[in-house]
């Protein structure tokens, strides 16, 4: 007869994956500033000593869930709309047209964290706020880099500035989470990217 007495040792290797995934959602649905360790222990089913012995501490959490997450679709979706599109116009349309649907999704588990990380709040820690700042400011590298082929291409003018451009889709990626976390539609946000867009500069490449 097999013995119904639990085994004394070492307790199961909690799932890694399943728990960052957990913080993942509860950052992406709070903020770093508003989650604490209490709530990341309870969505991650793990006990305080254990979350700071498999991941560090809080701010180190949120470097890794951050590294993950821009990675994924969504947190890459500059990046996807500069590769996968065929024009700089088309990928700057692509960029604001994804962060108009992600910054009003119903789901605040499906935001954004480096374009809407705090919750409309301001990231007190310096080293956060600076990490979620080289982030941001990676896509507007990436964003000038792929305006000045577009150049280089005819698509835009020899006098357009990329870096201009880059910038300028940025701040309207800002305005626009900005206005999501006041209560502004996807349809709104939507009709602001197209105004804004309608300056864009044409070149001679057909």
């Amino acid at each position: 007869m097999e013995s119904t007495t639990r085994k004394r040792g070492r307790p199961p290797l909690f799932d890694r994956d399943h728990a960052l995934a957990a913080a993942t959602r509860l950052f992406r649905a709070q903020g770093y500033e508003a989650t604490s360790i209490a709530q990341l222990t309870a969505a991650m089913g793990l006990r305080a000593g254990s979350l700071y012995a498999a991941f560090g501490d809080k701010k180190t959490l949120f470097g890794e869930v951050v590294a993950v997450f821009e990675c994924s679709p969504v947190g890459g979706f500059v990046h996807a709309a500069l590769e996968d599109e065929p024009t700089a116009l088309g990928a700057a349309t692509r960029t604001l047209r994804d962060a108009a649907a992600l910054f009003t999704s119903p789901d605040t588990g499906e935001r954004s964290l480096t374009y809407e990380s705090g919750s409309g709040a301001a990231i007190r820690d310096a080293e956060v706020a600076q990490m979620v700042q080289q982030l941001r400011q990676a896509d507007v590298d990436a964003m000038s880099r792929r305006f000045v082929r577009a150049r280089d291409e005819g698509e835009l003018p020899a006098d357009a500035d990329p870096e201009m451009l880059a910038g300028f889709v940025a701040t309207l990626l800002h305005g626009l989470a900005a206005r999501a976390a006041e209560g502004a539609s996807t349809a709104e946000l939507l009709a602001v990217a197209d105004l804004a867009l309608a300056s864009w500069p044409a070149g001679s490449a057909r």
